[in-house]
């Protein structure tokens, strides 16, 4: 019985310690009131994962775009996979191994969070949410393109929320 506990406790370990621990659980925006709103959108059910960290080592992720196309042609991060949120087209990622790593984002976290929690229940193991998403990515000045060609537009979904994209040379839309 002993033995039976031990190895439970062991393997729980092994698993829980998975991809949590390969990034810090730790992730902020750089503007302090902006992380606020987006630490209330959230809830935390995917892994998040610092803007830097994904930036840093952008080519060992997938990125899925959760945002409506018309978000995703107006920028989005080079490479991405658009899914969309209302009515994901699952379609665009059945290529996808259930073992990549991918990054999910949307404007601020809490699409990409919930199309996350719908991945993982698609048995995909290496889901993480991008910790205020496209506005913190551009925030810290990391380029956004429109189809191959980078640009200075930003989609901000409404006027409300484009007062979290800090850029002066980024021209904000909705």
């Amino acid at each position: 019985m002993l033995h039976s506990t031990w190895f439970s406790l062991v393997l729980l370990m092994s698993v829980s310690c998975g991809m949590e621990a390969q990034y810090p659980k730790e992730a902020k925006c750089i503007q302090q009131k902006f992380d606020q709103k987006v630490n209330e959108y959230l809830n935390y059910s995917i892994p998040v994962i610092d803007v830097d960290i994904a930036s840093k080592e952008k080519d060992q992720f997938i990125f899925i775009d959760a945002r409506e196309i018309e978000e995703f042609e107006t920028s989005h991060i080079k490479d991405a996979i658009w899914l969309g949120y209302d009515q994901p087209h699952w379609q665009n990622i059945k290529h996808i191994s259930k073992n990549q790593k991918i990054v999910v984002y949307c404007s601020i976290g809490y699409r990409s969070e919930k199309i996350g929690e719908k991945l993982k229940k698609m048995g995909y193991v290496n889901v993480y949410n991008l910790y205020g998403s496209i506005f913190e990515w551009i925030n810290r000045n990391n380029s956004v393109f429109a189809g191959s060609k980078k640009t200075n537009y930003i989609h901000t979904y409404n006027k409300s929320w484009s007062k979290w994209v800090a850029g002066t040379n980024l021209v904000k839309v909705w």
